[in-house]
């Protein structure tokens, strides 16, 4: 049988090479789907349902890039953090399994990866990237001194959407800034449900988040946010002039968000951790009517 390349490679390197990908947390695609969610809705959205095939790929590719890239610096920013926190003590960097100065490399690679495609969009995208740049860059740094981090995380997981409209259709207009913004919205929900996972361990080293904010009334706080996410979809239904597949699954994802305020009701890790896992489904079902909307009702 022919051996595959990487069998080729001495068993150290292939360990190393199984480090990096940790770091950049390629074993835990949650993060790329909650990010590519959005950027989706907003291509399909811009392009009223047959987005531009190469923009799809540039912008697939660029968010398993970007995220993977803010993985990778906050893990750095958060070097001398997580060996306290129990969840996170066995990250790469954490344990020693990578040296700090591996990560940066890492992210400065991953970084010209991401300039080479956005050289392939058009200007007004290309400034709009620079501006995702800057999000990934402080987020992780953020949370030390703000007490909502989450709102600065929501910006920077959502900037692909203003960022797909204006690929797509040369501008950013008021469709785009309100899907940005139940994106910004949405993201401060799940990442409130994760940062409920830490929160001890947070107020112990004295990280800052939403879940430490929001206090006893966390799941008040959520419940309230899932309200104005959902009544953001129904916005986004009637601008974009999207029928009844559309607002299906708006009440389906209204459902979902109430199954996950079950889940955390006991604000006990595993729940927490399991509301925010469960989120991309959110992001999975309105994607789906909107999918169907443009597939039944041809413009």
């Amino acid at each position: 049988m022919k051996k595959l390349l990487i069998d080729l490679l001495p068993r150290g390197v292939i360990t190393q090479l199984r480090n990096y990908a940790k770091l950049m947390r390629i074993d835990k695609p949650i993060g790329i789907w909650l990010l590519l969610w959005p950027m989706l809705w907003a291509l399909w959205l811009a392009g009223e349902g047959h987005p531009d095939q190469g923009l799809f790929v540039v912008f697939v590719l660029g968010v398993i890039v970007m995220r993977s890239a803010g993985c990778v610096l906050n893990d750095y920013a958060d070097r001398n953090i997580d060996p306290y926190v129990e969840r996170t003590r066995s990250r790469p960097i954490a344990s020693g399994a990578v040296a700090p100065v591996e990560a940066l490399i890492l992210f400065a690679a991953l970084g010209l990866i991401a300039i080479g495609l956005a050289t392939l969009l058009n200007k007004p995208a290309q400034l709009l990237a620079i501006v995702a740049a800057v999000l990934t860059v402080i987020y992780p740094y953020v949370k030390r001194i703000v007490s909502i981090p989450q709102f600065v995380l929501g910006a920077a997981f959502g900037w692909a959407v203003p960022m797909a409209f204006a690929a797509q259709t040369g501008e950013t207009s008021q469709l785009a800034w309100l899907v940005f913004s139940v994106t910004l919205v949405w993201a401060v929900i799940y990442d409130t449900f994760y940062a409920m996972v830490d929160r001890k361990d947070d107020i112990r080293v004295g990280a800052k988040s939403t879940a430490i904010l929001f206090g006893e009334v966390d799941l008040f706080v959520i419940a309230g946010l899932q309200v104005l996410m959902l009544t953001g979809l129904v916005l986004i239904g009637l601008g974009a002039k999207l029928g009844s597949w559309f607002y299906a699954s708006v009440v389906l994802a209204a459902c979902l968000m109430a199954y996950h305020l079950w889940l955390a009701r006991d604000r006990q890790p595993a729940g927490c951790f399991a509301a925010f896992l469960h989120n991309q489904h959110i992001g999975l079902v309105v994607f789906g009517g909107i999918v169907l909307h443009y597939t039944f009702n041809p413009a």
